[in-house]
Parts: structure tokens; C-alpha cells; sequence
């Protein structure tokens, strides 16, 4: 009899792991699908611009409307998924966009195309969809892991920078469409036979709970916490959405490449920006999501400030008569900081989502969706602000000026929270600190606060040991 038990238990735990590897990897590259559907615009956006004659800022709306759509059902679909599991959710979304990409070769003018844009954003929405997903498959231990690979489906944008130009060169912007709608379909159909309903909703559903209620899933929501994480993931990811949108175009204008050579180079910023989210969630893990947000925030601040910098040209009165000479950051120095700066936002958006399955594990679906629509509403705003600033200001470079400026404003925010954070934890850091040069100006000085916060320490109630250290490092942010 104990043997059959163990057998039983045996072949659970294995159907267990088998599950939650085929979430895992089915959902990644469900999410690398939908993510080259919801960029495509990037490549056919360049075709449609000449066709139609749109201005700078109407091309960015047209290339951010998807992007729109997108964010605002983050939130939908997130509460959806927990409500009523993210496998049934996953699937309505593929084949939804699939629908809206197909009609979209139907388009004829400005309005219809930006009508269908907004049913092609659909496909965006499967981020929230299966970060809710995924992280119910997993212990929190190894969340930053998991979720850093399922969010490596970023690397989506590549596929559409790489493929879509030789297919429109070769079959016009229609195909392209045609083709991602029908990559879709069968993602969906993969996706379904393949995966299960999530440990948690298939407990739901055997106890017969009801799900709970849209209100109680979005009280975490009245958290300032949630929209400082927020304002970080604005930045990493809609940054990266918004310069996955861009970049072709950027190319094409300042460095005169055609647009099969844009699309390559902006998939050398969207390849990195993406799998190397991976080792993002693991540092997450290791070394806690604080740590790592300061990496990205610091390394994307000195990028984008070097990004920034206009070509200019100087002229210095010389001993002999005026010198002329002229700074510009040139063709491969440009795309080395674009590799760069998408290698600090890969880490950034891992370490963001580490943080939610931590602090709010029952809400992972509300919380993530609402982070993601702040965050896909930054790749909607941005790519349109790019435009009108390239209207109103005339240089190319201000593109970079704004991402600079949301970036140290990120920065700043994260770093006072955190010392208020401290201060509020340890009171005794906000009293006068110790000086040892202070000895030599008088006797008498107040107890040393690093002795009174050895003591709180001391004295400060143990965590409860099935807390793996690695969670409290992951938290503290």
C-alpha cells in the first residue's frame, strides 16, 4: 500500500514539472508571437507613411495606437486570468488579434488603418495574461527566473525587424500581415493542446470556490508602491517598446540605410533588450530587485544622456585664426549605446515584475496588469512625443533627451523612497550621525547611532524560517 502512495505521488510531482515546463516555454513563445504582431507596425508603418503622406507625428500615432490598446486591456485581462485562469485568456487573445491583423489589409486611408491598429494591440495584452500565468507554476524562489524568460518574448520585435522587410520587399505590406495573422492561429491551437489549467485554478475549481470579486482584486491598486513600480516599468519597458517602434525609422533618416538594413540593426537593440531579461530575473533572484533597478536605472541614465548630445559643430578663436571641428556620435558608436541602453532595461524589466509575485502573490494578475499598462502606455506616449518633438524641436536627437530625463526623474523617485524606506525601518538613521573629527570639538556627543542600530538589529523579531533569504533580498524594494 506504501508503495503504491509513493508511486502516486511520484507520478503527480512528475506531471507536476512536466506542466509547469510546458507553461512556461508554450507561454514564451506565445508571448514572442504576439509581441512581433503588436510591433509590426515598426516595419509596415514605413511603407503606409510614404503611401499615405502622414507627417512625423501622424506616423507616430499610427505606429503607437497598437501599442495603446495594448495597455489599456493589461489590466482587463490581468484580473481575467486570475478570475478565471490565464490558459482560456491566453488563447482568446491570440485569436482575436488574429482576426484584427487579418482585416487590417483591408485598411484603406488614415482613419481605417488607425481603427485596425487598435484591434491589432490586442495582441499586447497577452503580457499580463501570462505573467499571471507563469507565475502561479512556480515557487517565489525562482519567479524572477521564470518570469525573466517568459518576458524575454520581447525579443518578438527582433523577429519583426528581421523578417518583415524581406517579406514586404518581396510581397508588399499585406503579406506581412497575412502571415502574422496566420502565426497566431497556430500558436493558439499549439498553445491550447499543449498547456494545463494553473495548480491554483484547478484547486479553485475542485473546492468550488467562486473567484473573487473585481473590486477586492483591485484594492492593492490605492498603493503608492504600485505606481512608483509603475513609473520604472514606463520607462524599461515602454522605453523599449517606443525605441523598438523608432529605431527603423531613426536609421532610415539619420544615417540614410534602406529599410531592410534599419530593420537588422534595430533587431541588434530589440535582441539584447529582450534575452537578456533572462539574467535579469535570475540577478533579481541572487541579489534582490533593488540592486538591480539601481544597475539599470544608473547605466540607462549615462546612456541616454551620451545618446542625447546633438552633432554639433564648434568654432574656437584661435592664436592663428577661428578652429572648426564637430562632435556627433557616429553610425557604430550609436548602435553600441543602443545595445547597451537595451541591456540595462532588459534587467530593469525583470526586476520589476520580481518584485510583484513577492509583495502581492494573490494579486499578481490586477497588480502586474495595471504595471504593464503604465508600462505599455510608455511605448504608446513616447513614440508620439518622439514625433512631435522631432516637429517642434528640429533635432533627432531628442528622442534620447526625453528618455533621459524620465529616467533620472525614475531614478531620483527610487532612491528617496528607498531612504525613506530605511529611515521608517531604523528611526535611528534619521538623527544626527557620528563624526570621529567631531571628537576634537567637544567631550560630549549622543550614543552613536551605528551602536543603536546594532542593537535594534539584535533586538529586531527573527523572519520565520520558511522565508528563503533570497525572497527577503528580492523584496526590499
Amino acid at each position: 500500500m506504501e508503495r503504491d502512495q509513493w508511486r502516486e505521488v511520484t507520478l503527480s510531482a512528475d506531471r507536476g514539472q512536466a506542466g509547469q515546463q510546458a507553461a512556461l516555454w508554450l507561454s514564451t513563445i506565445a508571448f514572442t508571437v504576439c509581441f512581433a504582431v503588436w510591433t509590426i507596425f515598426a516595419i509596415i508603418g514605413v511603407q503606409i507613411k510614404a503611401d499615405l503622406g502622414l507627417s512625423e507625428a501622424q506616423f507616430g500615432l499610427l505606429v503607437g495606437t497598437p501599442i495603446l490598446t495594448g495597455s489599456f486591456i493589461r489590466l482587463v485581462l490581468g484580473v481575467w486570468s486570475d478570475q478565471h485562469g490565464g490558459r482560456v485568456v491566453f488563447v482568446g487573445v491570440m485569436l482575436s488579434a488574429a482576426l484584427a491583423t487579418f482585416l487590417l489589409t483591408y485598411a484603406y486611408d488614415y482613419p481605417t488603418f488607425l481603427l485596425a491598429a487598435l484591434g491589432v494591440g490586442i495582441a499586447g495584452g497577452s503580457f499580463a495574461v501570462g505573467i499571471a500565468y507563469v507565475s502561479r507554476w512556480f515557487p517565489v524562489e525562482k519567479q524572477g527566473m521564470a518570469l525573466g524568460i517568459f518576458g524575454a518574448g520581447n525579443v518578438g520585435a527582433a523577429v519583426t525587424k528581421f523578417l518583415a522587410p524581406m517579406v514586404m520587399v518581396a510581397f508588399g505590406w499585406e503579406m506581412v500581415a497575412n502571415l502574422w495573422a496566420l502565426a497566431l492561429v497556430v500558436m493558439a491551437v499549439v498553445f491550447w493542446l499543449g498547456t494545463r489549467d494553473d495548480p491554483e485554478l484547478a484547486r479553485r475549481r475542485a473546492a468550488g470556490l467562486r473567484p473573487e470579486s473585481m473590486a477586492a482584486m483591485l484594492a492593492p491598486l490605492g498603493k503608492l508602491q504600485v505606481w512608483r513600480f509603475s513609473l520604472y516599468y514606463f520607462f524599461v519597458f515602454g522605453g523599449f517598446v517606443a525605441l523598438a517602434l523608432w529605431l527603423p525609422h531613426y536609421y532610415v533618416d539619420v544615417y540614410g540605410l534602406g529599410i531592410v538594413a534599419a530593420g537588422m540593426l534595430g533587431a541588434a537593440y530589440s535582441i539584447p533588450g529582450s534575452l537578456f531579461r533572462i539574467l535579469g530575473g535570475t540577478l533579481s533572484d541572487r541579489f534582490g530587485a533593488r540592486r538591480v533597478m539601481y544597475w539599470c536605472l544608473t547605466g540607462s541614465v549615462a546612456a541616454t544622456f551620451i545618446l542625447s548630445y546633438p552633432a554639433t559643430t564648434y568654432i574656437v578663436d584661435g592664436i592663428r585664426g577661428p578652429i572648426q571641428f564637430t562632435f556627433a556620435i557616429g553610425f557604430i558608436p550609436f548602435t553600441l549605446l543602443t545595445f547597451a541602453l537595451g541591456f540595462f532595461m532588459s534587467l530593469g524589466k525583470a526586476a520589476v515584475y520580481k518584485h510583484i509575485p513577492v509583495y502581492y502573490p494573490g494579486r499578481v494578475g490586477p497588480v502586474g496588469g495595471v504595471v504593464g499598462l503604465i508600462g505599455g502606455l510608455g511605448g504608446f506616449i513616447l513614440p508620439i512625443a518622439f514625433g512631435w518633438m522631432n516637429d517642434l524641436v528640429g533635432v533627432s536627437t531628442s528622442c534620447f533627451m526625453l528618455l533621459f530625463l524620465v529616467a533620472a526623474v525614475s531614478l531620483l523617485w527610487m532612491h528617496l523612497a528607498i531612504l525613506r524606506m530605511e529611515r521608517r525601518e531604523i528611526p535611528q538613521l534619521a538623527g544626527p550621525q557620528y563624526l570621529p573629527e567631531s571628537d576634537l570639538l567637544g567631550p560630549v556627543l549622543p550614543a552613536r547611532p551605528a551602536e543603536a542600530i546594532s542593537a535594534a538589529i539584535v533586538q529586531a523579531p527573527a523572519m520565520p524560517s520558511s522565508t528563503p533569504s533570497s525572497i527577503a533580498r528580492g523584496a526590499r524594494a
